[in-house]
């Protein structure tokens, strides 16, 4: 119980304090352009609920979780079948470094004459971000599974699937869900980004509206509201992240003798 209540703590005790100290700094002023935060908060219900929950939040939510969803699969295939393949993995290098040294931002332009300025304009956005960090990272756990367990998995004549599954999936898992934490980050960005352009909705092409109309708490709002979906989905990450991998971290603590 204490354990839980330090952990807690720990996460709690740094966002309290900077909201306390921005609750502070600002309680005075008057520019208008960094209002108080107790204006921000109090327009924060008004301005995002009920109805631009559905009309904004739920379909950027919705764009992230398809880029981010197709860009793990992919990026996981892909990885997986260039981890395996030394000469594939010579082939495409140059290629992937390439692809991967555009930032993803200056796609826009292009994918918008290919893909029009609908929501398949903004998962493919957010899809050539979010793919390289897990692609990547794969592609290493993959290359860094053990020799051992490469020699032992053939002695016991384990089919391709299995093999797929209980090794070389398995033992990448740790670094697939590294990749898959940076780029659910980059991927919350890329919805933003993606959504200042060309677009009728969302949760950035929202800030943007009260940015050009001078609303400036509503504003500051979007900004918070995108903070704490940020903060949300990490955690989610966490949960699941621990779900799955909780036979490394069992074996990380035995080796840190915990």
């Amino acid at each position: 119980m204490m354990g839980f209540v330090k952990k807690v703590v720990l996460a709690l005790g740094v966002p309290l304090v900077l909201v306390a100290a921005w609750w502070t700094v600002t309680s005075g002023s008057t520019s208008f352009f960094w209002p108080p935060l107790r204006d921000i908060l109090g327009t924060m219900r008004e301005t995002w609920f009920p109805d631009r929950l559905t009309q904004d939040v739920v379909p950027s939510l919705l764009r992230l979780g398809t880029g981010y969803l197709l860009a793990v699969v992919l990026g996981v295939g892909l990885g997986v079948a260039i981890g395996l393949n030394r000469s594939l993995r010579a082939f495409l290098e140059p290629v992937l470094e390439f692809f991967r040294s555009i930032p993803p931002p200056v796609l826009v332009p292009i994918l918008i004459l290919f893909a029009g300025i609908g929501n398949g304009m903004k998962v493919l956005v957010i899809v050539s971000g979010c793919i390289w960090p897990v692609l990547l990272n794969t592609v290493e756990g993959v290359r860094g599974l053990d020799e051992v367990l490469r020699d032992t998995s053939e002695v016991y004549r384990l089919r391709p699937l299995g093999r797929l599954r209980h090794l070389v999936l398995r033992g990448a898992s740790p670094q697939i869900f590294a990749g898959a934490r940076q780029a659910l980050s980059i991927g919350i960005i890329l919805m933003v980004i993606s959504e200042m352009f060309a677009a009728s909705n969302g949760i950035g092409f929202t800030i943007v509206q009260f940015q050009r109309t001078f609303a400036i708490p509503q504003m500051w709002s979007g900004i918070i509201l995108l903070g704490l979906i940020g903060v949300l989905l990490a955690f989610i990450f966490r949960f699941v992240e621990g779900r799955a991998l909780r036979w490394y971290i069992g074996l990380r603590a035995a080796q840190r003798g915990e």
